[in-house]
């Protein structure tokens, strides 16, 4: 031990909470040195899977030849629903519609049929190619427009949010306006594709490699289809390649046929499907048809809305329940609807499965708010600017004070919008541009600019209750090192690196020394999705109170052994201070070993307040709300519908922020992937039901030459939670994804201008260039009549 120092104010640990940290696996992500499955050394005598899919939308199975797929080279064997020594489906929400391999009917083009199993990848899907299978080909539908979102089919339940009496607010109002947005879909084109490596164990045991958000649901989703226990499937995630929401379920069905082959042939089995098949097969966001219908008076105060939100679902319910119910959680956006009904419609169509994706169906809904914003500035004459900030939560004149009550029924307590828009629109300078480009406007014929603020306020919990919790392990071993783990999952978003800061800050030692494992649901058990923003607030905590229950031991151990008061042991940057004396962390740690002091603790945190009845429209389903706003500015080439972002600035708060590096990047690429959704990416099925935008060559993500030429994205550095979340930390993944919707409202300023400004555009997205400048010309059209 050594005598006591007096410390110098600026000395801290290295990594701690509240500092910029890389990612850590950011300098492996660009070497080319991060192991994923695929780069795993495989056992000796791994097989292949590769899947066999449907050729119709829809249609009874009526016979199936797979007899020269059987015999082709390097084929071992060949999987259809017979093989399934369980149960033949993967449903995540237990109504059993969706199986693993389809048996006796198909309900989309491209619904995996069979699976051959096979020396090599390519032998595999050479195979494949060789199946006859006829098929009673039955009517299908692809498309929702001519669907009657309260009378047709239905894959879920739907839900309905109301407050007040809609209907007649509506009636009453001065003013009416009714229509309908279309609202499309997007493909969640990780970097790396759906891919399951399965090692058959003794017993009844199995290893499963996945590319999973969820490993707990595949552990329970393949001991279901191989008809064992779950504690005979382990699972196992290090990182993925991206995942957005599309590995969320989606990765149930990869691992689930990898697995019974593993287990029927008792060797390794590896699917990792081609982009085409991924993408066909695969889930995507739900696009909607939103029909509104509001009332509002002169100045632009919004008086009622009614909502329905019709949302193409695929085939079965997957997650579609929760992603329309999401959608109405957000119709409201930062807008106080005085008396509001909304309505989802999960309808169901011959097409894949849609499933989760950023937002989980709260940036659809905000979209829909945002296209009733829009509607009364145009038939008002005011900037849409001034109608968003005029109906905001908050105090507006209203001496009940209830402009704080959602739909829901929960009251917002820590509305912050006012303050970051009027920031915002002070730092971006909206209103001296806004006149810049009226002037440029005025004297360019075919170049027009457009210029949008947006606001965003989103809800961060899991609307399921019981998904909001989460565990942790963490171990101190002899040398002061320390040994984390928790479900949730690595998938390029920073997660790990967050959660290892709040261990390192707990035990006040240099990140260095927090090695972080995968995810592994043989280490922590029942784990939630890493989904709905909520990683780092709910494994963040978890592993917290795992370290607080070592470090409050060790404590009790010094002071007894030292014969200090509690209070006197305190916790410095890699040392410990025992009254008068300091000691470093790992002799501690050593010390309190040969005391037979335990080192290791599982954390455990479940959310408090949040409780929800769906069944009545009421609750408090969120534990808080995240906020902020985005300024986009475009040009449009009016004869081509071509476009460019010429600049966008962004605000939002993230709380008090883990790591700032992180937290900019989640926003900066948030936006971007938002305003790909909403311009660029396009889903289209032909007259067949077939998915034409299956590949990079057909379908176009956002690129680094479609960001913004001029991008500010600025940290509320003023904000803090309100709730006592990890370090009062808000949430970033999801919140950001939003803020794309600014590019979308500043092309619809654009295109308004063709026309002075006199006509709702009503630009549907994606706003391709294409759907553009038929706005465009559609526009010119109404104002020459």
């Amino acid at each position: 031990m050594t005598k006591h120092t007096p410390n110098l104010k600026a000395e801290k640990i290295l990594g701690g909470v509240a500092t910029s940290q890389r990612h850590d696996s950011a300098h492996k992500h660009v070497t080319g040195t991060a192991v994923y499955i695929d780069d795993m050394a495989e056992p000796a005598g791994t097989l292949h899977a590769c899947l066999g899919l449907s050729t119709v939308p829809h249609g009874k199975i009526r016979a199936m030849d797979l007899a020269a797929v059987r015999a082709a080279p390097g084929v071992v064997d060949v999987l259809t629903a017979a093989d399934v020594p369980g149960e033949n489906d993967i449903s995540p929400t237990g109504l059993h519609d969706e199986p693993v391999l389809a048996e006796g009917k198909v309900q989309f083009h491209g619904q995996p049929i069979f699976a051959v199993i096979a020396e090599t990848r390519e032998q595999a899907r050479r195979a494949c190619k060789l199946a006859k299978i006829d098929y009673e080909e039955l009517p299908f539908v692809t498309d929702i427009g001519g669907l009657d979102p309260l009378k047709d089919k239905l894959v879920t339940k739907p839900l309905r949010l109301q407050r007040g009496d809609a209907k007649e607010a509506i009636g009453k109002a001065p003013r009416r306006i009714t229509g309908k947005m279309r609202v499309g879909g997007q493909d969640h084109f990780y970097l790396e594709g759906h891919i399951a490596l399965a090692i058959p164990g003794e017993d009844h045991d199995v290893t499963v490699y996945s590319s999973t958000q969820h490993p707990s649901e595949v552990q329970h989703m393949v001991s279901h289809a191989l008809g064992v226990s779950s504690h005979a499937v382990t699972v196992e995630v290090r990182r993925m390649g991206g995942g957005f929401g599309g590995k969320e379920t989606q990765s149930n069905q990869f691992a689930a046929i990898a697995a019974i082959a593993a287990k029927k042939l008792k060797r390794a089995v590896k699917l990792r499907p081609d982009r085409d098949d991924d993408m066909t097969a695969t889930g995507k966001r739900h696009d909607f048809v939103i029909d509104y219908d509001v009332g509002f008076d002169d100045e632009g105060n919004i008086l009622g809305v009614d909502f329905i939100f019709g949302a193409r679902c695929g085939f079965s319910a997957d997650l579609s329940g929760a992603v329309t119910d999401r959608a109405l959680f957000h119709c409201d956006n930062t807008y106080y609807w005085p008396a509001v009904n909304a309505v989802s419609a999960p309808l169901y169509t011959n097409t894949v499965s849609n499933t989760a994706f950023r937002g989980f169906g709260g940036p659809q809904g905000m979209v829909g708010a945002e296209r009733v914003i829009d509607e009364v500035a145009f038939a008002t004459a005011k900037d849409p600017l001034e109608i968003r900030k005029k109906n905001f939560y908050g105090p507006s004149g209203d001496k009940k004070g209830d402009r704080n009550v959602t739909p829901y029924h929960q009251t917002v307590e820590d509305n912050i919008i006012q303050r970051i828009v009027a920031d915002l629109e002070k730092s971006a300078d909206y209103a001296g541009r806004r006149r810049e480009i009226a002037a440029f406007n005025a004297n360019s014929r075919i170049i027009k600019r457009g210029i949008a603020m947006t606001p965003v306020k989103f809800g961060i919990s899991f609307t399921a209750t019981q998904f909001n919790q989460a565990g942790a392990l963490v171990h101190v071993y002899t040398d002061g090192s320390v040994h984390l783990n928790h479900g949730g999952t690595e998938m390029g978003q920073g997660l790990y690196v967050k959660v290892a800061q709040v261990v390192a800050e707990e035990f006040q030692i240099d990140i260095d020394r927090v090695k972080i494992t995968a995810t592994t649901t043989g280490k922590v058990p029942n784990t939630s999705a890493t989904a709905a923003s909520s990683g780092s607030d709910l494994n963040g905590m978890a592993a917290q109170n795992a370290a607080r229950q070592i470090k409050d031991r060790l404590i009790d151990f010094a002071a007894e052994a030292h014969q200090v008061a509690k209070d006197q042991v305190i916790f410095l940057p890699n040392r410990v201070r025992i009254g008068n004396e300091e000691i470093s962390f790992a002799a501690l740690v050593r010390q309190a070993y040969n005391a037979r002091i335990q080192l290791s603790a599982a954390g455990f945190y479940k959310t408090p307040k949040i409780h929800w009845d769906r069944d009545k429209g009421r609750g408090h389903p969120f534990y808080y709300f995240a906020y902020g706003a985005a300024c986009s500015e475009v040009s449009v080439d009016t004869l081509t519908g071509e476009y460019v972002i010429e600049r966008t600035d962004i605000l939002h708060e993230t709380g008090r922020s883990l790591n700032r590096a992180i937290d900019i990047g989640q926003i900066e690429g948030g936006f971007v992937q938002g305003a790909g959704w909403l311009t660029t990416e396009e889903l289209v099925w032909d007259d067949k039901g077939r998915l034409r935008t299956h590949a990079p060559s057909t379908y176009k993500i956002p690129l680094a030459s479609d960001r913004p030429k001029i991008f500010n994205v600025t940290l509320a550095d003023w904000s803090e939670n309100a709730e006592p979340a990890v370090h009062r930390s808000k949430a970033v993944g999801e919140p950001p994804f939003p803020l794309g919707m600014s590019v979308l409202h500043a092309l619809s300023d654009a295109v308004a201008s063709v026309a002075d400004h006199k006509i709702c555009p009503r630009l549907d997205a994606p706003a391709t260039p294409e759907r553009v400048l038929m706005t465009i010309e559609r526009v010119k059209a109404e104002a020459a009549k």
